[in-house]
């Protein structure tokens, strides 16, 4: 085998690597806190789109309350999308980071 081959498929094997890595990449949901939506609203809503049990919910409920915003969900972005989406047509205000 040639230096030339093994060295192109190195750099090729460490892109795939890297493509992978971000594909993989954990993100976040973050949940704002608002002066619109009740406690019991965000809790719904954690319970409901983001497979929280309730006590977990109200937890990231006080949290947002306290400290202006929560991670509410982690993951990959392709599955984090469609639950963001959700949470803001629910008039909740969240982003994913």
């Amino acid at each position: 085998m040639n230096k030339y081959f093994s060295t192109q498929r190195e750099t090729e094997t460490e892109k795939e690597v890297d493509l992978l890595e971000k594909e993989t990449e954990k993100h976040r949901i973050i949940l704002h806190n608002d002066d619109v939506n009740t406690f019991d609203w965000v809790i719904e809503c954690l319970v409901k789109i983001c497979e929280h049990t309730p006590i977990q919910a109200e937890q990231c409920a006080y949290i947002v309350h306290h400290n202006g915003k929560c991670d509410v969900k982690s993951g990959a972005y392709k599955d984090l999308e469609p639950k963001c989406t959700a949470l803001l047509s629910k008039g909740l205000s969240a982003e994913i980071v």
